[in-house]
């Protein structure tokens, strides 16, 4: 009985007290009250494309709109092929045609959040891969109007997880507050990343865990992801984030 009354403390400890903290914190803070006031313009994190002529990929996550900022992230694709003049982006979005190409700025704020960077590559690295992610968006099961879901997913988070899983070149997870990257498309239960470095378990979403180079060690309440990353030090906290060690 001791075990298992431990076993709740640490649960609450962990998947319910970082929440209620950022809710907190949220709920105190300025932020616009709908997506008409909200600032969606560059951040003036990407240089002007014609002065960066080598091909790179980018992938940015930003806290989303309304009390779910307080939760939840919104992940973005962006890349740029040697020479090219102009950027492209890919949202999943829950509206309209789901995955949506160049409907804001490349590095624009969301909701007025700054975008983070999640990883970055250029040069001839990006330039091989970026038609292996084009391949994965188009093969992405969930692109057509309806399909969407904003928790447990398909969502935005689910597209972007979905490429980086296909593309394990990039070397990246979505940040711990991305709800929805842990959905795994069509159904699935279990999946391992296509060069065998990580694997994933879920139940639609709802619980599992990843373990492995990229995603070190996690655990998948609810959407909330709590763990830790070996390879670049750091805890992963429900609703907070990574924090380096």
């Amino acid at each position: 009985m001791k075990f298992v009354r431990t076993l709740l403390l640490v649960f609450l400890a962990v998947y319910l007290m970082p929440p209620l903290a950022s809710a907190g914190y949220w709920y105190m803070r300025e932020r616009p009250q709908s997506w008409r006031e909200a600032d969606w313009t560059s951040a003036g994190i990407l240089p002007e494309p014609e002065e960066a002529r080598a091909a790179s990929i980018h992938v940015f996550s930003a806290a989303t709109g309304g009390m779910k900022g307080a939760f939840a992230s919104h992940a973005w694709i962006v890349t740029k092929e040697e020479s090219a003049r102009a950027y492209t982006r890919y949202d999943k979005v829950g509206w309209g045609t789901p995955v949506r190409k160049n409907g804001y700025a490349a590095d624009a704020l969301w909701y007025s959040n700054a975008p983070r960077l999640v990883v970055s590559v250029s040069g001839a690295a990006a330039a091989r891969l970026i038609p292996k992610i084009e391949a994965a968006i188009a093969a992405y099961p969930y692109a057509k109007p309806g399909g969407y879901r904003i928790w447990p997913g398909p969502n935005s988070n689910t597209f972007v997880a979905h490429v980086l899983r296909s593309v394990p070149e990039l070397g990246a997870v979505l940040p711990p507050d991305a709800v929805g990257r842990d959905y795994l498309p069509e159904g699935r239960l279990f999946a391992i990343d296509p060069d065998g470095r990580d694997v994933h378990a879920t139940l639609y979403g709802l619980l599992g865990f990843s373990a492995g180079v990229r995603s070190g060690f996690e655990l998948h309440v609810m959407g909330l992801v709590a763990g830790v990353d070996l390879a670049r030090p750091a805890i992963k906290v429900p609703a907070v984030g990574r924090i380096g060690l």
